[in-house]
């Protein structure tokens, strides 16, 4: 990867970065990896939690522990999204990475529950903006005809982060002390080298830049990196109802105004039913397979395959999302995700439950990131970064669901098959609402700048050819 300069802008605040082009994605897709960790990591070392003596943590903690880490990450999911509005994707992308590094790097010496909490509370708090955060930036720099497939390639990160953590559980289980503090310390570490990389080669947003009004920066870190950037998106987005559009509002007021509000609120729906299942099932899934019978290893083993099917998911569903819209795709990987999630609830040999797994994988986290897929290239950019952060916010309310509801059918002895129906339901939960969503398709028009601007509402039905991947 080349590099190039930074330079000092006439106006603004800072150097801008401009490196070499190839930075971008992988800086974010690695952000996104401590997420998929932090997602899986809890699950994966519950069995040895529960089981130190020096602890005295059962399931019930454990829900407690679970829940504490995601009511962080909704709250700093809401707060970060807003904040990258008004301050910018980079600088807020590297505090997410360090703060969420520092504390579970500190996790690994609790003694108790609480501590153990507490902690994962406070590091919800970074980890929560590194998604919205990521995807805005990916998506920026992708322009909107790829956003889709950058969005689903990036969240490829979370997904290898899950694999990798689970393998790691495994590792740590029969060659480590305890089994599970050093996953926490081995979760810190990648912050030493990633935050360095961010500093030096990591960019600013030039729709970001354009939306503050730093109209020739963006054009400068636009040009640098091959970017397109639309003078007038604000327009652009309006012009899907111009009679209802409401430029003067910002924020959360924006995204409920008249043009937005069916959008986000079934955005939300899908998110919050998307998100019980992806906590929900890396949370729980070893214990449920333990309570159909499976050992340890195996149940651990299912993680893995859990993950490694929805990083070949993801890359079907980004293809799939720039070609039919985010909105009819995501119907579909929801409802899928229904029909096999169900369908797990039957007793298979051994191998056959792997693949059933894997299949189940390619489908139930995919349809989570077409629904980030489609708020990324549904919202113009100074409201962006707060529509993927609320969806990722709102939707944490389903991530502390999912672990509750798993919890509560683990503790209650019930967990296997009544666990595999309840998230059967929420998949199709999620397709309905995925549904009701409509598309901005955006057509050929002209703003007083010359550029395309014009935008329009897509029916309910959706026409099957090329809707410049979604928006």
């Amino acid at each position: 990867m080349s590099t190039s300069t930074t330079t000092r802008p006439t106006g603004g605040s800072g150097p801008l970065v401009l490196r070499g082009r190839n930075w971008v994605a992988p800086l974010c897709w690695f952000a996104v990896f401590l997420d998929g960790f932090d997602a899986v990591v809890l699950g994966a070392i519950m069995p040895k939690l529960t089981s130190d003596p020096t602890m005295g943590i059962d399931n019930t903690d454990g829900t407690m522990i679970a829940t504490a880490g995601l009511v962080g990450m909704m709250i700093g999911a809401l707060g970060m999204g807003w904040l990258t509005d008004k301050f910018g994707r980079r600088k807020l992308l590297m505090g997410a990475v360090i703060a969420f590094s520092v504390l579970t790097f500190v996790t690994g010496f609790a003694q108790d529950a609480f501590t153990i909490g507490l902690l994962r509370f406070l590091a919800g708090l970074g980890l929560g903006g590194c998604l919205p955060t990521g995807i805005s930036m990916v998506t920026e720099f992708a322009g909107h005809k790829k956003g889709s497939n950058a969005t689903t390639l990036m969240m490829t990160g979370y997904h290898v982060g899950a694999v990798v953590t689970a393998l790691l559980a495994i590792w740590a289980a029969a060659n480590t002390v305890s089994g599970w503090r050093e996953m926490f310390f081995i979760g810190g570490l990648p912050a030493l080298v990633l935050v360095p990389l961010m500093w030096r080669f990591l960019p600013e947003s030039p729709d970001y830049l354009l939306s503050q009004g730093r109209t020739q920066e963006a054009h400068t870190v636009a040009a640098h990196y091959g970017v397109e950037i639309d003078e007038e998106p604000e327009r652009a987005f309006a012009d899907a109802s111009p009679e209802r559009a409401e430029t003067e509002k910002q924020g959360a007021g924006l995204l409920l105004s008249a043009t937005y509000r069916r959008n986000t609120i079934f955005m939300w729906i899908a998110s919050f039913m998307g998100l019980l299942l992806v906590y929900g099932l890396n949370t729980w899934l070893p214990q449920i397979m333990r309570a159909a019978d499976y050992d340890l290893g195996n149940s651990l083993g299912f993680l893995v395959v859990l993950n490694a099917g929805a990083v070949i998911g993801l890359i079907i569903a980004g293809k799939v999302g720039d070609a039919i819209s985010p909105r009819n795709a995501g119907i579909l990987w929801f409802i899928g995700s229904a029909i096999l999630l169900a369908a797990l609830a039957i007793k298979l040999p051994l191998l056959g439950i792997y693949v059933m797994i894997f299949i189940t994988g390619c489908f139930v986290f995919s349809a989570q990131n077409l629904v980030y897929a489609f708020a990324a290239t549904n919202y113009p950019p100074k409201v962006r970064g707060t529509a993927l952060g609320m969806a990722a916010g709102v939707g944490r309310l389903g991530a502390i669901s999912g672990p509750i509801m798993g919890g509560t059918l683990v503790a209650a002895g019930i967990a296997y098959p009544w666990g595999f129906f309840g998230f059967a339901l929420a998949g199709a939960l999620g397709g309905v609402a995925m549904s009701g969503m409509r598309t901005v398709r955006r057509g050929q028009g002209t703003g007083s700048s010359g550029t395309p601007v014009k935008a329009v509402q897509e029916p309910d039905a959706v026409r099957p050819e090329h809707t410049t991947t979604g928006v």
